[in-house]
């Protein structure tokens, strides 16, 4: 089955096609001709994600998903949340200038605990169904591993004592927020569309 991942990151799509494996054709929005920069104007990650999913089924016409993701931490009141990504906003998408904010707001505050959630919108045939994933952890003192992207060097989730940077993708795809998120697309396109 094909289905268009409303995105054009590269680590999101290796990741989302890792995950949902050969079953289905993931193709991303450059594949389909889209080229534009889809507003994420909602205050909720949920109605982030219904955005860009409906954007691509309307003006394509295409089974799609979308996903939007935030980090949660706990003693910000839920900072950076659904402004994860634009978190430090003298930058726009810069993770190393949005982990420096996230710390140095985070101080050394002794609740370091978070958590990341990914919601992900899947319409077929103009129906929308909507998946959340979400993994438990705390935010490290400092930066630790190369790998990964977004916060993955200062989150390390529940049951580790590494970053999600330092457990390389592997281990990452299998227990992240976005692992488990598109784990429940998957079972509901195997049984409900395949």
């Amino acid at each position: 089955m094909k289905i268009v991942f409303a995105t054009n990151n590269a680590h999101k799509l290796s990741e989302i096609k890792d995950i949902l494996g050969a079953d289905f054709e993931v193709v991303s929005l450059k594949e389909i001709g889209c080229n534009v920069d889809i507003p994420e104007t909602a205050d909720t990650l949920e109605g982030n994600a219904t955005i860009k999913a409906q954007y691509i089924y309307d003006n394509y016409h295409l089974n799609c998903f979308a996903d939007d993701t935030g980090l949660e931490v706990e003693a910000l009141g839920g900072e950076p949340g659904v402004c994860s990504a634009r978190y430090d906003d003298t930058t726009d998408h810069d993770s190393d200038a949005n982990m420096r904010k996230l710390l140095a707001k985070l101080g050394d505050n002794s609740n370091r605990k978070a958590h990341f959630r990914t919601i992900v919108s899947l319409i077929i045939d103009g129906k929308e169904q909507q998946f959340e994933g979400r993994v438990e952890g705390h935010i490290a003192l400092q930066r630790s591993g190369n790998g990964g992207f977004g916060y993955d060097p200062i989150f390390v989730p529940e049951g580790y004592d590494k970053s999600f940077a330092e457990l390389g993708e592997g281990i990452k795809n299998q227990i992240s927020h976005r692992a488990r998120a598109v784990k429940k697309l998957a079972d509901y396109l195997k049984t409900h569309v395949g």
